[in-house]
């Protein structure tokens, strides 16, 4: 019970912060992305901040076995920067420019009730579901979540 309501807080926090931000509105996010145009630089600081907090949490977990909670640390080991890497940061950009959405904002927005957001989430489902078919069909092993060896 106690990891279920830490996660909800955490949660809630992010949401929160994306909301502040303006992660969750398409048209900042656009016009943070539109560098040839009216360029928004507002979102480079709250990425700027969010690089911050990463490397200094990531720092912390280093030096930890146990997460504050008492579970395992799972940390990512792998640096290898492949083909697969790749190509999924460019559909992964090329659908941000898009929609000016990423899966966190667009959850927090569709939970908002904003339709192009939910359109989003869904077809951000389908594109999962197709991923993981495909996947199977090459007869390759699914890629470890976080927690899982």
């Amino acid at each position: 019970m106690k990891n279920r309501i830490s996660e909800f807080v955490v949660g809630l926090v992010f949401g929160l912060g994306l909301i502040v931000s303006g992660m969750t509105d398409p048209g900042k996010v656009l016009g943070f992305l539109d560098l040839a145009g009216l360029w928004d630089p507002s979102l480079a600081f709250v990425m700027g901040g969010a690089i911050a907090v990463g490397v200094l949490a990531f720092a912390l977990a280093k030096k930890r076995t146990t997460s504050f909670l008492g579970g395992a640390m799972h940390l990512p080991t792998s640096r290898d920067i492949d083909r697969r890497l790749v190509v999924g940061s460019l559909v992964f950009g090329a659908g941000w420019g898009m929609a000016g959405f990423c899966p966190g904002p667009a959850i927090v927005s569709a939970g908002a009730g904003q339709p192009k957001a939910i359109a989003f989430v869904l077809a951000m489902l389908a594109g999962m579901w197709l991923f993981e078919w495909a996947e199977g069909r090459m007869g390759r092993k699914p890629i470890p979540q976080a927690g899982e060896h």
